[in-house]
């Protein structure tokens, strides 16, 4: 009877796809930000923080490849009945921001942010429907020496965050260079978009892959099915021996520097790199102005970047590099983690990216402004830190915990914690109600550094004692006789009220060091 009548619990649960962030990671997590942040500052970009969510239709509908295409985004209505939708990145709410304010901002714009996005995907292994952006936007000028500028900034924020030459590679390619294969190969409508996301999985998926998802399907491992872009026999091929030429490094010359075309050598996409086996579709690609402009800024942006000393290793050309997002219009990058291990080359994936999107802000005023960005993943990028072993230990430690002895003098305890931290160390007066077995508990689950003591006794000799829980517990696995143990009192001493700041600093110095 009573089971019946009693009332239902609410069950504790995460939103699916979503996750909890605890104190280590957070910590970790903003120190990485702070890194990031000095190095988009010293590029002159300046802070900007835009609202969690905005009108749905100022979004816009750019999503990459989704599961549900037409629930991409989390959405809700007003009191006035108009929608709202959670912003799925950081740039198409920049772009807002433009419009509105584009006569009061110096051209060109150079801004950065930082902030949560939502996403609302099928969940998945390391794919949540909230995660963390930081970009760097440049806002009024078609200049390649924008985009190229943004490829040097990604190469330095990952050596800044210690990610050392040789495990990081940004790549670049263009969007005017995909649009013009696909000219080549007569592709158009909704077919293109359908070709861009197969591309863009070739470096997961290899040319096999890719040809199933340009011809009518493809079936994965567990039995299910992706629809393709059913394209003609000619087209696949067309689109496949691109992605399959050969990338070689040449020194530029005369003839060939920022051409974008074909030569006897092969294809010269950018200064010094040359596409190699592109023999049966040079015919087809030279009908293509839109891929020639494409090849010759990616040309431009190689020259800027290796004239700044940016070389192959750092910054190089990619052909397959798409990007999801519908918006860009030009250059794309992205920045790629890669780890070594038994002499093979093993990549983490992009860990960032960006390009540019010369349309988006013309929505809202009607005329072409010109904009590019580079977005860090920060997740990503900090679980590919901690593989690689570069996230250090913070050394945060604990509260320093004021033990209470005595109920009643609540406040001399308050007073000794407040002593502490106007000292500048970290410091708490235990706030529950339960004996000291309990509180010295409660300490080691803080992980304090220490715990201050004062009892009747210790209040009448004017002293405190300090208990050093970390030198306590090295001790304890040293000291097996429980006799010795409370003859030796190890880790614990006792000074002069007045002592109490200086003792406690040297318990911190010591477990620092």
């Amino acid at each position: 009877m009573s089971g019946k009548n009693q009332e239902k619990r609410t069950e504790a649960r995460l939103p699916k796809g979503m996750r909890d962030i605890e104190a280590d990671e957070i910590r970790a997590v903003q120190r990485m930000l702070g890194t990031i942040r000095e190095v988009y500052e010293s590029y002159g970009f300046e802070p900007l923080d835009t609202p969690a969510f905005e009108y749905t239709d100022c979004l816009g509908k750019f999503l990459p490849d989704q599961d549900r295409p037409n629930e991409g985004v989390f959405s809700f209505q007003d009191e006035d009945e108009q929608w709202l939708s959670l912003r799925y990145d950081l740039t198409a709410p920049l772009a807002r921001y433009v419009a509105q304010n584009f006569e009061k901002l110096p051209k060109p714009f150079r801004r950065y942010q930082a902030g949560p996005v939502w996403r609302n995907e099928k969940p998945g292994p390391g794919r949540f429907r909230q995660f963390m952006q930081f970009d760097a936007d440049t806002v009024g000028t078609e200049s390649v020496a924008a985009d190229a500028e943004l490829c040097m900034l990604a190469a330095d924020t990952l050596e800044a965050l210690g990610i050392e030459r040789g495990q990081y590679v940004v790549k670049i390619n263009s969007r005017k260079i995909l649009d013009g294969l696909m000219d080549a190969a007569e592709i158009s409508g909704e077919k293109r978009l359908i070709v861009l996301r197969a591309i863009d999985k070739y470096d997961r998926l290899g040319i096999s892959g890719v040809k199933d998802l340009l011809g009518e399907e493809r079936k994965d491992e567990s039995g299910a099915i992706t629809k393709g872009a059913c394209l003609r026999p000619d087209q696949i091929e067309i689109i496949t021996d691109f992605l399959s030429a050969e990338l070689a490094d040449s020194p530029p010359d005369d003839s060939t520097q920022n051409s974008g075309w074909y030569t006897p050598e092969g294809m010269t996409i950018a200064g010094d790199i040359t596409l190699h086996g592109v023999e049966k579709i040079k015919d087809v690609l030279s009908t293509s102005n839109v891929f020639r402009e494409g090849a010759s800024e990616i040309g431009s942006m190689i020259k800027l970047v290796r004239a700044a000393g940016y070389d192959s290793t750092r910054i190089s050309f990619d052909q397959s590099i798409t990007r999801g997002l519908e918006y860009y219009t030009g250059a794309v990058f992205e920045a790629e983690l890669i780890e070594r291990k038994d002499g093979k080359k093993l990549s983490f994936g992009s860990i960032g990216g960006g390009g540019r999107y010369d349309g988006l802000i013309e929505r809202f005023k009607g005329t072409k402004v010109p904009a590019t960005g580079f977005s860090m993943g920060v997740s990503r990028l900090y679980a590919a830190l901690q593989t690689l072993g570069k996230l250090k230990a913070d050394g945060a430690q604990g509260p320093v915990v004021v033990l209470v002895m005595d109920r009643e003098r609540i406040g001399d305890y308050n007073r000794m914690a407040r002593t502490l931290r106007e000292a500048g160390i970290r410091a708490e007066m235990y706030l529950g109600t339960s004996g000291m077995k309990a509180q010295m508990k409660y300490a080691d689950r803080r992980g304090s550094p220490c715990v201050v003591i004062q009892g009747s006794d210790e209040q009448a000799r004017g002293e405190v004692t300090i208990k050093d829980l970390i030198e306590g517990e090295r001790l304890s696995g040293e000291i097996g006789d429980n006799q010795a143990w409370r003859e030796g009192r190890p880790a614990q001493f006792a000074v002069k009220e007045g002592e109490l700041v200086e003792a406690v600093r040297a318990v911190i110095a010591r477990h620092k060091e």
